[in-house]
């Protein structure tokens, strides 16, 4: 029983390779999996921008307290 089972998951993935092997030779499937990984680059492109302005707004808003601290310490000595 468990030498069939054996067998049939061979026969399995050897259908999955052939099928993937000839999925990849389409140039439609080749064309689609292009414009697929140009949206992910291009989001990933996006998600840094975004990610470097946060970054900008909290290194401003780190700059301003620092700033409003020294005020506040100089007035209090003055």
């Amino acid at each position: 029983m468990a030498f069939s089972n054996k067998w049939v998951a061979f026969g399995v993935g050897v259908a999955a390779g052939v099928a993937a092997v000839a999925l990849v030779k389409n140039p439609a499937f080749k064309k689609a999996c292009a414009a697929v990984v140009g949206k992910g680059l291009q989001l990933k492109d996006d998600a840094c921008a975004f990610a470097e302005s946060v970054k900008e707004d909290a290194q401003d808003i780190v700059a301003e307290a620092k700033y409003n601290n020294q005020k506040k310490a100089e007035q209090a000595k003055a």
